[in-house]
């Protein structure tokens, strides 16, 4: 941790001991007002009516470890606070006096600040230049840096149309020059709401947050009744108990543990979000994350690259994978397109090498919707590909018969929902190559594991059910759409939501906007489209659809810490009462005896033993509160199982232990003291 940030820390931890800011947390603001109550005794030891004016050196302790208690469960909020200002930091650096040139309605240039453009003006980048604001390319191909938002090294090309015409304000265009117009207005860009998110200051607490506050209230509130009714019953029998050990047994007893952790919890797990690259717009749709139960996935440039790559050489009968290759490379050489240059690709994984000199004096014929063929013709040769219906008719206009088995051919890869591109060769049909929208790297594994968790993912595709189906397959998922439409996706979202379902839905197309808005997490590309982007509550910054596991893994990894917890701090309290109600009592009710397992020394060696505990088990958690409780893909009844073991046992265990350890610590100070 930057020695910096705990410093900082530190500072604030104080500052927030303010009451203004402490009644927001009523476990903690309890403490507090035990603080002050403390403090007072300790200057005015009747000041309560209490006649014994010796407790004043017990109150003073009691006063300071209370303070501690209360400065620890600050400064595990700040720390965490702390990591978010300081990347928030990092980012506005990027925004630092940028400069724009926007473009005028005669076409001339006007210098001026970024913070002043507006939505819908057009501004020039060129190389070496920051883009001043988001926006959308409409003139230029340019590669863009974009590793001060992403992290990522490498340059991203960026070009009008498709999914990636969209830039994000703060990154650098590293080659040529890009005309943009500005989408976002000033101060709502991508880079101010990661600003925002991580600093904490649009940070809401979350449902499930509340509901975990409101008990600890409630347990809070049922204490203090405890407590007060408490000195009445002592009296009954015969014990007086001072208002200061009232006090330290009240804050013994309520759930400070948590209480002083939760905040904490909460923007670290927003924290680790930022951390992957993701943009969280708000703590809900991390949290909600954690409890998927349905991932929704659109498939192009999603699950597959969106291009249909070379697959396989498929000959004719006759004919050698090595000659049809090599003719389909020849076809291919003037082909720029992601089809054509997967070909050269693929024929250079079997060793097929084509001399670039068969370039010089070659004519090439472009591929037009009027003849579906493209290729390459030289010195009476002549090598063409092509959709099946094109080339057969083509080499029977040549007086050529078909092969026998090319319809075989054409037909099976129709059926894996591939496209076939049949080369010829003059008039000699040689075979097919299998184009496919290849699966992007690591979903399948990927989706295996969401399995594991219980999360089903559905594949939404335009494409017919064949294609869908032989695609779905490949990549795992767990069910299909076919022929989806935008709305068709709104459905299968809210019939799962009816259902009582989490839904997760991950797109990068500005026809997946609505669904993006009806899901209850909407993961947007940051290569996709503006309004995608803006129709999501997450943006994944690397444009990795395989992070949604991480995703998902990080939002369940925030409830279970939430949990596992609450789970110790609860327990804690067991111990407590073992430790310090007994000691109280045991001497005017001997029957309590059979409770005094621990056999601490004194009533007051026995009410600050757990005080002090209370007070260092906060600092002690904060790393795990930070980091988070490890997550492994299980049942939620092994989940259970296992926090009960570890989080419920070890919260009982712990604090026998350590309050004997610091009972038998303190015990000769107290005895020198003369307490």
């Amino acid at each position: 941790m930057n020695k910096k940030i705990i410093k900082q820390g530190l500072l604030d931890s104080i500052k927030k001991m303010d009451v203004r800011y402490m009644i927001k947390n009523p476990v903690m603001f309890v403490v507090e007002i035990g603080f002050f109550l403390s403090v007072i005794l300790t200057f005015v030891p009747t000041a309560f009516g209490d006649p014994d004016a010796s407790m004043q050196v017990i109150n003073g302790i009691v006063a300071f470890i209370l303070l501690l208690t209360l400065l620890f469960a600050n400064f595990a909020e700040s720390l965490a606070e702390g990591r978010g200002k300081a990347q928030a930091n990092t980012l506005r650096q990027t925004k630092k006096d940028m400069m724009a040139n926007r473009i005028l309605p005669d076409g001339s240039f006007e210098r001026i600040a970024a913070s002043m453009l507006q939505r819908g003006d057009r501004v020039r980048v060129v190389a070496g230049e920051t883009i001043p604001n988001d926006g959308e390319v409409i003139e230029g191909v340019a590669t863009v840096d974009e590793s001060a938002i992403t992290g990522e090294s490498a340059p991203v090309v960026k070009e009008p149309g498709g999914d990636f015409c969209s830039v994000t304000g703060g990154t650098t265009v590293t080659s040529d020059a890009l005309l943009i117009e500005i989408t976002s207005e000033p101060g709502a860009s991508f880079l101010d709401k990661m600003i925002a998110m991580v600093e904490g200051a649009s940070r809401k607490k979350t449902p499930n947050e509340i509901a975990l506050s409101t008990l600890l209230v409630s347990l809070t509130l049922i204490f203090v009744i405890v407590i007060v009714s408490l000195k009445p019953l002592a009296m009954y029998v015969g014990i007086t108990i001072p208002t200061s050990i009232l006090i330290a047994l009240t804050v013994c007893l309520i759930p400070t543990t948590i209480g002083g952790l939760l905040s904490a919890i909460g923007i670290a797990g927003m924290d680790r979000v930022t951390r992957f690259n993701v943009i969280a717009m708000s703590g809900k749709a991390v949290e909600a994350s954690g409890d998927v139960d349905v991932m929704i996935l659109d498939k192009t440039g999603t699950i597959t690259y969106g291009n249909r790559m070379a697959y396989a050489f498929l000959p004719v009968a006759g004919i050698q994978e090595a000659m049809l290759a090599q003719y389909a490379v020849i076809a291919s050489l003037d082909d720029n397109t992601p089809e054509g240059k997967s070909i050269l690709s693929l024929a250079t994984t079997k060793g097929i090498h084509v001399d670039d000199t068969l370039r010089d004096g070659a004519t090439f014929q472009e591929f037009t919707a009027q003849t579906r063929m493209s290729g390459y013709e030289r010195d009476g040769l002549v090598v063409m590909k092509g959709a099946a219906d094109a080339i057969k008719t083509y080499a029977l206009n040549r007086g050529q018969a078909i092969p026998s088995d090319l319809d075989e051919h054409v037909n099976a890869v129709s059926k894996l929902g591939g496209t076939p591109l049949v080369v010829i060769k003059n008039a000699e049909i040689l075979g097919v190559v299998y184009l496919k929208d290849t699966i992007k790297e690591g979903l399948v594994e990927r989706f295996a594991r969401l399995r594991a968790m219980g999360i089903k993912t559905i594949m939404c595709t335009g494409d017919n059910p064949l294609t869908a189906a032989t695609i779905a397959q490949e990549a795992g998922v767990d069910g299909f759409l076919a022929e989806c439409k935008p709305e068709d996706k709104i459905d299968v979202i809210k019939q799962e939501q009816a259902q009582g379902k989490v839904v997760a839905m991950t797109g990068d197309g500005t026809n997946d906007a609505p669904a993006l808005a009806q899901a209850d997490v909407g993961i947007a590309m940051n290569s996709g489209t503006i309004a995608a982007k803006e129709a999501a509550n997450m943006v994944d910054l690397d444009s990795d659809p395989t992070k949604i596991l991480d995703i998902v893994e990080i939002g369940k990894q925030l409830l279970m810490t939430r949990g596992a917890l609450t789970t110790f701090s609860i327990a804690n309290d067991i111990a407590k009462y073992f430790a310090v109600l007994p000691a109280l009592f045991v001497a005017s009710v001997p029957a309590l005896g059979v409770l005094n397992i621990m056999h601490l020394n004194s009533a007051t060696s026995a009410i600050l033993s757990a005080l002090i505990f209370n007070a260092l088990i906060i600092p002690a958690l904060v790393p795990i509160a930070m980091k988070g409780v490890k997550y492994r893909p299980t049942s939620s009844d092994a989940l259970l199982s296992r926090n009960l073991l570890v989080f419920g046992l070890g919260g009982i265990i712990t604090p026998f232990v350590a309050i004997k350890v610091i009972d038998l610590v303190i015990t000769p100070l107290l005895l020198w003291a003369g307490i």
